[in-house]
């Protein structure tokens, strides 16, 4: 027997319903970060609402309305991906996936082209030529580059993050067997070792577990499975889901507030 320290393989613990419950946390800080910011344009909107009402004069609705439906469609497919790992299909669900991350590349350069646009003719805060209007007209374009710059840059988050998940999920899954060193021997004392399927039946059984044995080293082979879907793929690929979202409702109220006030 070997004289190195004892181990013992056990299953790796995996917390799923403690991950979803720490991403709806999140979600519930973005919140009231966002919440937070529309109170506050709330408050300036029923104090300037003429001014308010000249200053979106000058942002393009069109632009506006075409990232609005690219949104819409991206929470569509990232819904369809989701629901296509629910039914095993891998490939529908990438598509998806991959249609999602499109949507939101191509909503990053709309707002590029237009922010670009906005900066050419001299309207950012601090400009000159944005300093020459009315306070309010100054307090909009504050609120509105703040808010669509931090929706900007969670919208930039999200597409990494899915991009992430598209070359995790394309992988194949395999079955491993993670080894846990620690003293976990003297607890399994009398027991055994077995290898069962997904129903129970046990498949093969190895010796009776006693004092003599030091050291457990356990050797598998595994293929890849196609159509299947590793757990923690599938709980991380959700939670992605879920992130993405909330990126898209607060863009939908974004856009009326301030595209659609003129």
């Amino acid at each position: 027997m070997s004289s190195h320290p004892h181990s013992i393989a056990l299953p790796t613990h995996k917390d799923y319903t403690g991950s979803k419950f720490a991403i709806w946390l999140f979600l519930i800080t973005e919140v009231i970060l966002f919440g937070g910011m529309f109170i506050l344009y709330s408050v300036y909107r029923s104090e300037y609402a003429t001014d308010f009402h000249l200053a979106a004069e000058e942002l393009n609705t069109l632009l506006g309305t075409i990232n609005t439906l690219i949104l819409l469609t991206s929470s569509l497919t990232m819904a369809l991906s989701i629901a296509a790992t629910h039914h095993g299909n891998r490939k529908l669900a990438l598509s998806m996936l991959a249609v999602t991350v499109l949507c939101g590349i191509a909503f990053l350069v709309i707002k590029y082209f237009e922010w670009g646009a906005k900066f050419h003719h001299g309207i950012y805060p601090g400009s000159e030529y944005l300093l020459a209007h009315s306070k309010g007209e100054i307090l909009f374009f504050g609120l509105y580059f703040t808010m669509a710059g931090v929706h900007g840059i969670h919208v930039l988050v999200g597409v990494v993050l899915l991009t992430v998940m598209f070359f995790r999920v394309s992988k194949q899954p395999n079955a491993k067997v993670s080894f846990v060193a620690g003293h976990g021997l003297g607890q399994a004392e009398g027991g055994r070792i077995a290898i069962v399927d997904k129903e129970g039946r046990t498949l093969w059984t190895g010796e009776e577990i006693d004092t003599s044995i030091r050291r457990i080293d356990i050797g598998t082979s595994y293929w890849p499975v196609k159509n299947r879907f590793k757990v923690a793929d599938f709980n991380l690929l959700e939670n992605s889901g879920l992130y993405w979202h909330i990126v898209d409702i607060v863009w939908i109220f974004l856009f009326p507030l301030f595209y659609l006030i003129t």
